[in-house]
């Protein structure tokens, strides 16, 4: 029995080796290291449009849920994500503006209480606009869910895949939204916020589609796409990550604008955009469509990590087969982030450090 039992260690650490061929995917630090010390991706076998934000040591985890429904997963290893505590914080009524579609949830604690921002609209996808919800208790899995009502800037119009952050002491929106009345694009656009649920004046344009990878799957009847976008903080540079490219495409990708963190952020001029994708479909990992991301600390801070949803096959599209996987943030000398390449079902990952 010992013999097998050393037969199959060492085999392990041949297999993790073997796949050591992207930035991600580190070999054992010493011949001591345990299969427990590794996961696999996807983290969960359904979860469109995935969302994360760390509090205290736990995660509190957010996704599409048909459209229907807004559930909370609380977990302190993203590794077991499958395995968290959930509970549905709300479900919307049966009509009305904000009954229909409720898109990409994202949860966030600022000045003291629990947000959620979704999507919703009321059946007609013309009336897709942005929505927010409060909740003053410790643990969001608790306590009472309050529709504080749409999140709009002066210029209302369509807007889906909101989120927030705070810098320097300010609180910005960002979303994915059209520019008028017609679904021809679908631009970044970014606003002050005067508190949580309420935007301090008028809409700014960050980034509409204009590369070739921005812009695939683009016909008379489907949009080009900027869309899902998220913040990264570096040392001394914000970096925005946006989704490219139709989701109903293999070739939906990440893009990225770059800001100094000492600027105005409400200057379009002041941001620069990656001409070419930061994470993209590998054909060869078996991971397609990577997009609609969000970025987490390691419990002891000392990791950033991301989290995207992705198809393990081509032609799966936008539906309930994506899947959230996450994997490690590297930094260049630079200070800007490095997100490797997608990493195949098969291959072990080392767990964010911490777990």
């Amino acid at each position: 029995m010992k013999i097998i039992f050393r037969t199959c260690s060492l085999l392990f650490l041949m297999f993790i080796l073997s796949f050591c061929n992207t930035n991600n995917a580190t070999p054992p630090d010493s011949a001591y290291a345990s299969e427990r010390d590794y996961f696999y991706n996807p983290i969960l076998q359904s979860g469109p449009d995935p969302q994360v934000f760390l509090k205290d040591g736990w995660y509190y985890y957010t996704q599409t849920s048909g459209g229907s429904k807004i559930i909370i997963r609380k977990t302190q290893k993203m590794t077991e994500l499958k395995n968290a505590e959930s509970v549905t914080i709300w479900r919307p009524p049966s009509s009305g503006m904000w009954s229909h579609s409720i898109w990409a949830p994202e949860i966030h604690f600022l000045k003291g209480k629990w947000y959620v921002y979704f999507a919703a609209d009321d059946g007609e996808n013309f009336n897709h606009r942005m929505y927010v919800l409060e909740n003053s208790s410790d643990d969001p899995l608790t306590g009472e869910w309050i529709l504080k009502g749409q999140v709009t800037p002066t210029t209302d119009r369509w807007a889906i895949d909101g989120s927030v952050f705070e810098h320097n002491g300010i609180i910005y929106f960002i979303w994915s939204g059209w520019e008028e009345y017609e679904n021809v694009a679908q631009n970044i656009y970014i606003a002050k916020m005067e508190n949580p649920w309420t935007i301090d004046g008028d809409r700014v344009l960050l980034s509409r589609p204009e590369f070739s990878w921005e812009s695939v799957g683009a016909n008379a009847d489907e949009p080009k796409v900027n869309e899902g976008p998220t913040l990264l903080k570096g040392i001394d540079k914000l970096f925005l990550v946006y989704s490219a490219s139709g989701c109903w495409t293999d070739d939906y990708c990440l893009g990225m604008l770059t800001v100094n963190a000492n600027v105005d952020l409400l200057d379009p001029a002041s941001w620069t955009k990656s001409t070419e994708p930061v994470l993209k479909t590998s054909v060869t990992d078996k991971v397609f469509a990577p997009g609609h991301n969000s970025f987490f600390k390691s419990l002891d801070g000392q990791e950033d990590w991301i989290l995207f949803h992705a198809n393990d096959n081509s032609g799966d599209g936008c539906g309930d087969l994506r899947k959230p996987r996450i994997q490690k943030v590297f930094w260049r000398t630079d200070g800007t982030p490095d997100f490797g390449r997608t990493i195949s079902n098969e291959t072990p990952v080392r767990k964010p450090s911490g777990e």
